[in-house]
């Protein structure tokens, strides 16, 4: 690597999917030493094995690899390095697909990758379930940087963190050890700032109208030697960097203070962001400590399979028609062909004396799911179908009924890093194993999370109580910013607030029993709330809002993207102070 104090990484990708011209932009947009992608996410994992079992040549991201026919040379000639988790479920395959396309280019990249993740071939011997689609451990840093330290060009690696992308690329250049706890945790936090690309830079920012984000760029880390940062963007680009945009990617996907990875657990409860000048925000302070002595392995299986029926209700007597859909269906369905789980959600987007016929409808959504694709197929297509003039009146449906599909279940187990084959595989072919990281049996500060059960007395950086004053019922959104997402089945909802007095505000509002009451899908459900003083923030985990995942489809909104702004368009009481 080279031998500058500050390692400039950038990011090009924050999904499979994202922008394809994202790596061209970020090569000539200014310097860089490194350019990393995410192309991994619980459902890319499924996607990727469902393509394995159609192709097993394949199983990695194929955009990846389109992109480097278009960039490769230009990366070379600029002397970046490329960092990507594009290999998927096959790593080596996409590293052999690089060099071949490199050859037809005449081009000669040392090409190296990373692998040791899949553990599907091992699942009875660690016990894991059967009929398994995927298994993946979620590997560190270290094969990364002992990949770049050896001259690769590019990195392609399997299931390893987020944030492994970025901290790779550091610890080849700063030179760290595993024990070096605060410096990895900096990087790691500079690494999940910069996964979701965009989301950095102003991209699903809750106060986006304050900002220019028609297209913005993608983010770039300026690492140092300590494990600090500044993140940043390329000039001239869009968006914007503000402590408010990296505030609201630290909190997305994240629980509680610890940040659990396999190489560190960095304290999130103690990052500190200043906004140095436009367009830059220093991360520093962040402290590190052990890693757990597992690590977590992302299972993917087939659940079954699940169709959708759409009825569309017209005027009048909405609830009545949703009504006698049922009852019809219910009947029209013999027990031998009826579905394992039928959910009937009624969606009131029809408005008052509309001006348009679809703004007086609202959408009456049945979803079904069996074991058996023939039972969510053409008997529940015909059975929607024949209430075509016997039902309701205004009868359609959005489209016509199809064959059942597949959908997929992501679930999470946690197995012994000791059994955990790490492996970097250098670009002359040597392997090289990556020992784990040193664990010790507890953590130096314990990680306490507060349980949210009411108010807190002020202390260890939550503010005193806010004085009484007027009130107003108004949006949340107005005083607060917000953040949501997913784990497997699990929400995750982070609300954080813009100054001082907001914060002190909502610290000892926004509790559990407030969130179930302005999300009452929520009502049932276990709920942890954290407290994360530096960043005025509160972060809810939901367990189980998003039943088996979002390849299983298990509500309108699967991966939570939106809860965020659901929560935010929420009434409550606010002190007048604050509007």
């Amino acid at each position: 690597m080279r031998s500058e104090a500050v390692l400039r990484v950038g990011n090009a990708s924050g999904f499979y999917g994202d922008r394809f011209s994202a790596v061209r932009e970020m090569l000539t947009g200014g310097p860089l030493d490194v350019l990393t992608g995410d192309y991994l996410a619980e459902l890319t994992m499924l996607i990727l094995a469902r393509d394995r079992i159609k192709d097993p040549a394949t199983g990695y991201a194929k955009t990846f690899l389109r992109q480097m026919e278009e960039c490769l040379g230009l990366a070379l000639e600029r002397g970046v390095r490329i960092v990507v988790n594009a290999g998927g479920l096959a790593p080596a395959r996409l590293a052999g697909a690089l060099r071949d396309l490199a050859r037809r280019q005449g081009l000669n990249p040392a090409v190296a990758h990373v692998e040791g993740d899949d553990l599907l071939p091992r699942s009875a011997e660690l016990g894991l379930p059967e009929g398994l689609l995927a298994a993946n451990a979620y590997l560190g840093a270290f094969g990364v940087a002992e990949c770049l330290r050896a001259g690769a060009d590019v990195v392609v690696t399997g299931r390893v963190t987020d944030a492994a992308l970025v901290v790779g690329p550091a610890i080849a250049r700063f030179g760290w050890a595993a024990d070096e706890l605060d410096a990895l945790a900096g990087a790691v936090v500079a690494g999940h700032v910069l996964e979701c690309g965009a989301q950095a830079t102003g991209g699903n920012y809750a106060f986006f109208r304050e900002h220019d984000v028609t297209r913005p760029g993608f983010p770039i880390a300026e690492l140092e030697a300590d494990g600090s940062s500044v993140i940043t963007k390329h000039p001239g680009t869009g968006g914007a960097v503000t402590t408010g945009t990296v505030t609201a990617q630290l909190l997305y996907e994240t629980g509680g203070a610890c940040y659990l990875g396999p190489d560190v657990t960095a304290r999130l409860d103690s990052a500190r962001l200043t906004q140095e000048g436009p367009d830059r925000v220093r991360i520093d302070g962040v402290r590190g400590e052990t890693p757990p002595p597992t690590l977590k392995v992302g299972l993917n299986s087939l659940g079954g399979y699940r169709n959708e029926v759409v009825f569309v209700l017209t005027g009048l007597d909405v609830e009545a028609k949703a009504a006698l859909v049922r009852r019809q269906l219910d009947a029209a369905l013999p027990p031998e062909a009826r579905p394992a789980e039928l959910r009937w959600t009624l969606a009131r987007t029809d408005h008052h004396d509309a001006d348009s016929e679809e703004g007086a409808s609202a959408l009456l959504r049945l979803t079904a799911r069996d074991r058996d694709p023939a039972k969510v197929g053409r008997e529940l297509g015909k059975a929607a179908v024949e209430l075509g003039l016997s039902g309701y009146p205004g009868f359609h449906l959005t489209a016509p009924p199809g064959p059942g599909a597949p959908y997929g279940v992501f679930t999470a187990a946690y197995v012994d890093a000791e059994e955990v084959a790490h492996t970097a595989v250098l670009p002359d072919g040597d392997r090289v194993a990556i020992a784990p990281a040193p664990r010790k049996a507890t953590s130096p500060v314990p990680c306490a999370d507060d349980p949210g059960a009411g108010l807190l007395d002020p202390g260890a950086g939550v503010p005193a109580p806010p004085p009484a004053g007027p009130t107003r019922r108004a949006p949340l959104g107005l005083v607060a910013g917000a953040r949501s997402g997913d784990k497997g089945g699990d929400a995750n909802l982070g609300v954080w607030a813009r100054d001082d007095a907001g914060w002190s505000w909502l610290a000892h509002t926004l509790t559990i029993d407030l969130i179930r009451q302005l999300l009452p899908e929520t009502a049932d459900l276990p709920i942890e709330r954290h407290l994360l003083p530096n960043l005025r923030a509160v972060n809810f985990t939901i367990t189980g809002l998003l039943g088996e995942g979002v390849a299983a489809q298990h509500r309108f909104d699967p991966q939570a993207k939106a809860l965020g702004e659901w929560l935010r368009s929420r009434h409550l009481d606010i002190p007048e102070a604050l509007l």
